[in-house]
């Protein structure tokens, strides 16, 4: 799926670098809106990266830093589709319910069959995996929880690459 001219972008940066996610409308509607909300908003400006498993996903998106927080809005109902979960794509963290996806939000770090459809893909990481991948990593023994985690710096809707 290219970026085609005057699609919104995501732009999330951090300590090591920029990174940009290409959004799929067409997939996840009201995942995407949501994420674009939350982002114009600055829901996200200095939330963690509390959930980091090596080879798997870093996580993000909640305001608690601990895996319990949500946004003001409520849940959404799933999108599922059938983008795969392959590295550098960007889904929807959710309870057991299906229909418990709010704010939190996680990118593969690697490949996770087991999530297609099941999860809802919103986007994939199109510029910056490099730092993606130099986010703290958590501790496995630990479901992936990082001490002194790594903060989003900023989230921002964007139209280019060069926009700041």
């Amino acid at each position: 799926m290219p970026v085609f001219a005057n699609q919104k972008m995501i732009r999330i940066d951090l300590k090591y670098g920029s990174v940009y996610i290409e959004l799929y409308p067409s997939k996840a509607p009201m995942h995407v809106q949501r994420i674009i909300d939350l982002a114009n908003d600055g829901f996200y400006d200095g939330l963690y990266f509390h959930r980091v498993i090596d080879g798997f996903i870093a996580q993000t998106g909640d305001p608690k830093g601990d895996g319990t927080g949500r946004s003001k809005f409520p849940n959404l109902e799933p999108e599922f589709n059938d983008i795969k979960h392959v590295k550098g794509i960007v889904s929807m963290a959710r309870a057991s319910d299906p229909a418990s996806a709010n704010s939190q939000f996680f990118i593969m770090l690697g490949d996770a069959p087991h999530l297609d459809e099941n999860y809802t893909v919103f986007g994939k990481v199109i510029k910056g995996m490099e730092f993606v991948e130099m986010i703290k990593i958590g501790d496995k023994k630990e479901n992936g929880k990082v001490k002194n985690p790594d903060r989003i710096l900023s989230m921002k809707v964007v139209d280019d690459f060069e926009e700041n």
